[in-house]
């Protein structure tokens, strides 16, 4: 049987994710044409950490479309809080609904619980790794707003270390021909290892830099992100880095009139709310673009069970720890230990971190 899962944007082939954005416009356009094609369909969203956008998106995107959603919204409020693993909530949850959209701060949970799941799983963000799902947002929204998606100057600015929109929208665009990105953070918050070897081996051209107003100038978009309290060991940690980046209007005048600015949401500081009103400002369009673009990928998963499906293709090793802390197979022991090898070294398939011999 295939399971039909979206863990990484990149299961999705180049034709899967443009007939995926040309659909999420279709149903924009026509939204009751769409309004019945899930009736008797219900949708599981687990979210065990806090969402507004990415769970109320899902929710509203399954109910346009004639579905119905169950779930939870804090894991306290579930049996997770008496110790159920991941396989039994997940094993129990697929056999009640047709598709489950899961948030878990534990990364490489998403790919977790493909395993385990007789429905397909979208990842709706896993700790600091992926984010597929808002990276569609992006693309959905950057399709509309700048009319393609190739030859695109992007800055990513802010906490790129544990952005996981950040990560999954480099990973799509590096793909596309002619994209080059500016990757504006402090050394504490740089863009991962893994994440440069992607850009490396697709030849996207990428710089890393400091300063936002002296890189802004001939920037197509600019993906502002907030530093994020919860991916930080401590609250010293976290107040060393909070405010570096904020972008206003004063920064604003070297930059280009037809660049975009983008934002995943929440914010807290680092755009100025005088920006909002700039034309240029795109973040609250783009929440809604990830709606539509949410309705088209269930509606793929639900309407063609062949027409995306998730493989394991790493292999299997019973005497190896990841070295992340924060990855699932740490904390939900049970789980069969996956690998890739890259550059000679073995890298977890549930997190992409390097995995060491025990």
């Amino acid at each position: 049987m295939k399971h039909r899962h979206v863990i990484d944007l990149e299961d999705l082939t180049f034709m899967q994710l443009q007939h995926t954005i040309e659909l999420a416009g279709k149903i924009k356009n026509d939204p009751e044409k769409y309004a019945h094609v899930c009736d008797g369909k219900i949708m599981a969203t687990l979210f065990y950490e806090p969402s507004t956008r990415t769970q109320m998106s899902f929710q509203t995107a399954m109910m346009r479309l004639g579905g119905k959603v169950i779930g939870f919204d804090n894991p306290q409020n579930s049996s997770v809080a008496k110790g159920e693993s991941l396989k039994d909530t997940i094993t129990v949850m697929s056999g009640y609904a047709d598709i489950i959209a899961m948030r878990n701060p534990v990364e490489g949970s998403a790919k977790a619980a493909s395993l385990y799941s007789s429905v397909p799983v979208i990842n709706a963000g896993d700790g600091g790794h992926l984010h597929p799902t808002q990276t569609l947002t992006d693309v959905v929204t950057l399709y509309n707003e700048k009319g393609r998606l190739n030859h695109l100057k992007i800055g990513l600015c802010g906490d790129l270390k544990n952005g996981r929109t950040v990560h999954s929208l480099v990973k799509t665009m590096s793909h596309f021909e002619g994209n080059s990105f500016v990757l504006i953070s402090t050394k504490e918050l740089k863009i991962p290892d893994y994440i440069k070897d992607i850009m490396d081996r697709s030849g996207c051209k990428y710089t890393e830099v400091f300063d936002l107003k002296e890189n802004i100038s001939d920037l197509d978009v600019l993906y502002m992100t907030r530093i994020q309290r919860e991916r930080f060991n401590s609250e010293e940690e976290y107040q060393a880095q909070k405010g570096t980046y904020i972008l206003d209007l004063e920064k604003l005048k070297y930059a280009k009139d037809n660049m975009i600015i983008l934002h995943p949401l929440p914010r807290v500081d680092e755009i100025a709310v005088e920006v909002d009103d700039d034309p240029r400002a795109c973040y609250f369009k783009q929440a809604v673009y990830g709606m539509y673009g949410r309705m088209a990928l269930i509606l793929l998963l639900l309407e063609d069970k062949d027409y995306f499906f998730h493989t394991k293709s790493g292999k299997l090793t019973t005497h190896s720890v990841c070295s992340n802390d924060r990855c699932v197979v740490n904390q939900e022991h049970y789980l069969p230990r996956y690998y890739y090898k890259k550059n000679g070294k073995k890298i977890c398939e549930y997190c992409d971190h390097e995995i060491r011999n025990s």
